[in-house]
Protein backbone atom coordinates (compact mmCIF):
# COMPACT_ATOMS: atom_id res chain seq x y z
CA UNK A 1 0.00 0.00 0.00
CA UNK A 2 1.27 3.47 -0.93
CA UNK A 3 2.63 5.35 2.11
CA UNK A 4 1.32 8.91 2.41
CA UNK A 5 3.79 11.76 2.05
CA UNK A 6 4.06 13.69 5.33
CA UNK A 7 7.68 14.80 4.96
CA UNK A 8 6.91 18.52 5.24
CA UNK A 9 3.77 18.37 7.41
CA UNK A 10 5.49 19.51 10.64
CA UNK A 11 6.83 23.09 10.96
CA UNK A 12 10.62 23.29 10.68
CA UNK A 13 12.83 25.96 12.18
CA UNK A 14 15.20 25.49 9.26
CA UNK A 15 14.22 23.89 5.94
CA UNK A 16 17.19 21.96 4.57
CA UNK A 17 17.86 21.45 0.88
CA UNK A 18 15.82 18.67 -0.68
CA UNK A 19 17.48 15.25 -0.87
CA UNK A 20 16.36 11.91 -2.24
CA UNK A 21 17.07 10.21 1.09
CA UNK A 22 15.40 7.29 2.84
CA UNK A 23 12.56 9.43 4.18
CA UNK A 24 11.69 10.65 0.69
CA UNK A 25 12.14 7.18 -0.83
CA UNK A 26 9.61 5.76 1.62
CA UNK A 27 6.86 8.07 0.32
CA UNK A 28 8.12 8.95 -3.16
CA UNK A 29 5.38 7.15 -5.09
CA UNK A 30 2.75 9.16 -3.22
CA UNK A 31 4.81 12.36 -3.33
CA UNK A 32 5.31 12.45 -7.10
CA UNK A 33 1.74 11.46 -7.97
CA UNK A 34 0.38 14.26 -5.73
CA UNK A 35 2.97 16.85 -6.76
CA UNK A 36 3.34 16.43 -10.53
CA UNK A 37 0.13 16.97 -12.53
CA UNK A 38 -0.20 14.48 -15.37
CA UNK A 39 2.26 11.96 -13.91
CA UNK A 40 -0.08 8.91 -14.10
CA UNK A 41 -0.85 9.74 -17.74
CA UNK A 42 2.87 10.06 -18.50
CA UNK A 43 3.44 6.51 -17.24
CA UNK A 44 0.67 5.24 -19.51
CA UNK A 45 2.12 7.10 -22.49
CA UNK A 46 5.55 5.59 -21.79
CA UNK A 47 4.03 2.20 -22.56
CA UNK A 48 2.77 3.45 -25.93
CA UNK A 49 6.09 5.09 -26.80
CA UNK A 50 8.02 1.97 -25.79
CA UNK A 51 5.90 -0.25 -28.03
CA UNK A 52 6.35 2.19 -30.90
CA UNK A 53 10.08 2.96 -30.67
CA UNK A 54 11.87 0.11 -28.86
CA UNK A 55 14.08 -1.80 -31.28
CA UNK A 56 15.02 -5.46 -30.80
CA UNK A 57 18.49 -6.19 -29.41
CA UNK A 58 18.95 -2.69 -27.98
CA UNK A 59 19.28 -1.13 -24.54
CA UNK A 60 16.75 1.16 -22.89
CA UNK A 61 17.83 3.54 -20.12
CA UNK A 62 15.82 5.15 -17.32
CA UNK A 63 18.11 7.89 -15.99
CA UNK A 64 17.01 8.96 -12.54
CA UNK A 65 14.89 5.86 -12.11
CA UNK A 66 13.96 6.48 -8.44
CA UNK A 67 11.67 3.60 -7.36
CA UNK A 68 11.43 2.23 -10.89
CA UNK A 69 7.93 3.22 -11.96
CA UNK A 70 9.10 4.23 -15.44
CA UNK A 71 11.64 1.40 -15.58
CA UNK A 72 8.93 -1.19 -14.97
CA UNK A 73 6.54 0.31 -17.52
CA UNK A 74 9.28 0.29 -20.14
CA UNK A 75 10.42 -3.25 -19.35
CA UNK A 76 6.90 -4.65 -19.52
CA UNK A 77 6.47 -3.39 -23.10
CA UNK A 78 9.87 -4.21 -24.57
CA UNK A 79 10.82 -6.96 -27.02
CA UNK A 80 12.28 -9.91 -25.13
CA UNK A 81 15.71 -9.27 -26.68
CA UNK A 82 16.01 -5.83 -25.09
CA UNK A 83 17.79 -4.88 -21.88
CA UNK A 84 16.62 -2.07 -19.57
CA UNK A 85 19.01 -0.16 -17.33
CA UNK A 86 17.82 1.99 -14.44
CA UNK A 87 20.26 4.55 -13.00
CA UNK A 88 20.03 6.64 -9.85
CA UNK A 89 22.43 8.37 -7.45
CA UNK A 90 20.32 7.75 -4.33
CA UNK A 91 21.22 4.55 -2.45
CA UNK A 92 17.77 4.51 -0.84
CA UNK A 93 16.04 4.74 -4.21
CA UNK A 94 18.28 2.11 -5.81
CA UNK A 95 17.72 -0.34 -2.96
CA UNK A 96 13.94 -0.06 -3.24
CA UNK A 97 14.02 -0.06 -7.04
CA UNK A 98 15.97 -3.32 -7.11
CA UNK A 99 13.39 -4.86 -4.78
CA UNK A 100 10.55 -3.67 -7.03
CA UNK A 101 12.24 -5.09 -10.11
CA UNK A 102 12.64 -8.55 -8.57
CA UNK A 103 8.86 -8.81 -8.36
CA UNK A 104 8.52 -8.26 -12.11
CA UNK A 105 8.94 -11.24 -14.42
CA UNK A 106 8.94 -9.59 -17.85
CA UNK A 107 11.00 -11.30 -20.53
CA UNK A 108 13.34 -8.35 -21.13
CA UNK A 109 16.38 -8.36 -18.85
CA UNK A 110 17.05 -5.52 -16.43
CA UNK A 111 19.65 -4.04 -14.12
CA UNK A 112 19.64 -1.13 -11.65
CA UNK A 113 22.81 0.88 -11.11
CA UNK A 114 23.88 3.23 -8.32
CA UNK A 115 25.51 5.76 -10.62
CA UNK A 116 25.40 9.38 -11.76
CA UNK A 117 24.18 10.46 -15.19
CA UNK A 118 27.60 11.90 -15.87
CA UNK A 119 29.21 8.48 -15.33
CA UNK A 120 26.66 6.46 -17.28
CA UNK A 121 27.73 5.21 -20.70
CA UNK A 122 24.81 5.24 -23.16
CA UNK A 123 25.35 2.47 -25.70
CA UNK A 124 23.18 0.84 -28.39
CA UNK A 125 20.07 2.56 -26.99
CA UNK A 126 16.70 2.81 -28.70
CA UNK A 127 15.01 4.59 -25.76
CA UNK A 128 16.40 6.87 -23.06
CA UNK A 129 14.11 8.35 -20.40
CA UNK A 130 14.90 11.45 -18.34
CA UNK A 131 11.82 11.99 -16.18
CA UNK A 132 12.22 15.05 -13.93
CA UNK A 133 15.96 14.38 -13.63
CA UNK A 134 17.79 16.94 -15.75
CA UNK A 135 16.34 19.76 -13.62
CA UNK A 136 18.48 18.55 -10.68
CA UNK A 137 21.71 18.62 -12.73
CA UNK A 138 23.83 21.82 -12.80
CA UNK A 139 22.71 23.87 -15.79
CA UNK A 140 26.17 24.03 -17.34
CA UNK A 141 26.32 20.20 -17.53
CA UNK A 142 22.96 19.63 -19.22
CA UNK A 143 24.00 20.04 -22.88
CA UNK A 144 26.93 17.65 -22.43
CA UNK A 145 24.61 14.99 -20.98
CA UNK A 146 22.07 15.35 -23.80
CA UNK A 147 24.83 15.22 -26.43
CA UNK A 148 26.18 12.03 -24.87
CA UNK A 149 22.67 10.52 -24.94
CA UNK A 150 22.18 11.46 -28.59
CA UNK A 151 25.47 9.82 -29.56
CA UNK A 152 24.54 6.63 -27.70
CA UNK A 153 21.15 6.25 -29.40
CA UNK A 154 20.76 4.05 -32.46
CA UNK A 155 19.28 5.72 -35.59
CA UNK A 156 15.58 6.30 -34.97
CA UNK A 157 16.08 6.09 -31.22
CA UNK A 158 14.31 8.51 -28.89
CA UNK A 159 14.86 10.53 -25.76
CA UNK A 160 11.83 11.11 -23.53
CA UNK A 161 12.46 14.25 -21.47
CA UNK A 162 10.05 15.34 -18.73
CA UNK A 163 10.72 18.54 -16.80
CA UNK A 164 9.22 21.29 -14.72
CA UNK A 165 9.52 24.47 -16.78
CA UNK A 166 9.52 28.18 -16.09
CA UNK A 167 8.09 31.01 -18.19
CA UNK A 168 9.87 34.19 -19.25
CA UNK A 169 6.69 36.23 -18.85
CA UNK A 170 6.31 37.05 -15.15
CA UNK A 171 2.52 37.08 -15.22
CA UNK A 172 2.38 33.65 -16.86
CA UNK A 173 4.98 32.29 -14.41
CA UNK A 174 3.03 33.57 -11.39
CA UNK A 175 -0.31 32.33 -12.69
CA UNK A 176 1.06 28.87 -13.49
CA UNK A 177 2.76 28.62 -10.10
CA UNK A 178 -0.56 29.40 -8.43
CA UNK A 179 -2.26 26.69 -10.49
CA UNK A 180 0.40 24.19 -9.45
CA UNK A 181 -0.08 25.09 -5.80
CA UNK A 182 -3.85 24.77 -6.24
CA UNK A 183 -3.29 21.29 -7.69
CA UNK A 184 -1.23 20.32 -4.63
CA UNK A 185 -3.92 21.63 -2.27
CA UNK A 186 -6.49 19.64 -4.24
CA UNK A 187 -4.29 16.58 -3.61
CA UNK A 188 -4.46 17.21 0.16
CA UNK A 189 -1.25 19.12 0.84
CA UNK A 190 -1.47 22.00 3.35
CA UNK A 191 -0.14 25.51 2.79
CA UNK A 192 2.66 24.68 5.24
CA UNK A 193 3.67 21.56 3.30
CA UNK A 194 3.64 23.44 0.00
CA UNK A 195 5.71 26.33 1.39
CA UNK A 196 8.30 24.12 3.09
CA UNK A 197 8.68 21.83 0.08
CA UNK A 198 9.12 24.87 -2.16
CA UNK A 199 11.80 26.27 0.15
CA UNK A 200 13.64 22.93 0.20
CA UNK A 201 13.78 22.84 -3.61
CA UNK A 202 15.08 26.40 -3.98
CA UNK A 203 18.38 26.27 -5.91
CA UNK A 204 18.16 22.45 -5.99
CA UNK A 205 15.56 22.08 -8.75
CA UNK A 206 16.44 24.69 -11.38
CA UNK A 207 13.94 24.76 -14.27
CA UNK A 208 14.53 26.00 -17.80
CA UNK A 209 12.04 27.40 -20.29
CA UNK A 210 10.53 25.17 -22.95
CA UNK A 211 12.47 27.12 -25.57
CA UNK A 212 15.75 26.49 -23.74
CA UNK A 213 15.04 22.75 -23.68
CA UNK A 214 14.21 22.64 -27.37
CA UNK A 215 17.27 24.68 -28.35
CA UNK A 216 19.51 22.46 -26.23
CA UNK A 217 18.07 19.31 -27.81
CA UNK A 218 18.83 20.71 -31.27
CA UNK A 219 22.37 21.57 -30.19
CA UNK A 220 22.77 18.03 -28.81
CA UNK A 221 22.06 16.57 -32.24
CA UNK A 222 18.38 15.60 -32.24
CA UNK A 223 16.59 16.24 -35.53
CA UNK A 224 13.29 17.09 -33.85
CA UNK A 225 11.65 17.49 -30.46
CA UNK A 226 7.92 17.64 -29.88
CA UNK A 227 5.93 18.22 -26.71
CA UNK A 228 3.50 15.34 -26.23
CA UNK A 229 2.25 16.23 -22.74
CA UNK A 230 1.79 19.48 -20.82
CA UNK A 231 0.09 19.99 -17.47
CA UNK A 232 0.51 23.48 -16.02
CA UNK A 233 4.31 23.93 -15.60
CA UNK A 234 5.28 20.32 -16.36
CA UNK A 235 6.03 19.11 -19.87
CA UNK A 236 7.19 15.94 -21.61
CA UNK A 237 9.11 16.02 -24.89
CA UNK A 238 10.08 13.32 -27.37
CA UNK A 239 13.34 13.93 -29.22
CA UNK A 240 14.29 11.69 -32.16
CA UNK A 241 17.69 10.78 -33.55
CA UNK A 242 17.82 10.81 -37.32
CA UNK A 243 17.65 7.49 -39.14
CA UNK A 244 20.54 6.60 -41.40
Amino acid sequence: MMKEDKVYSVPREKVDAFEFDGQVADVFENMISRSVPGYPLLLDLLEVLTEQFAQPNTNCYDLGCSLGASTLRIRQHLPSTCHVIGVDTSPSMVERCKSNMTRDHSSATAEIRLQSLQETQIENASIVVLNYTLQFIPDKERLKILTHIARGLVPGGILILSEKIRFMDEATQNATTELHHAFKKHQGYSDLEIAQKRASLENVLVPNTLEQHQERLRDAGFISSDMFLKCFNFVSLIAIKQRE
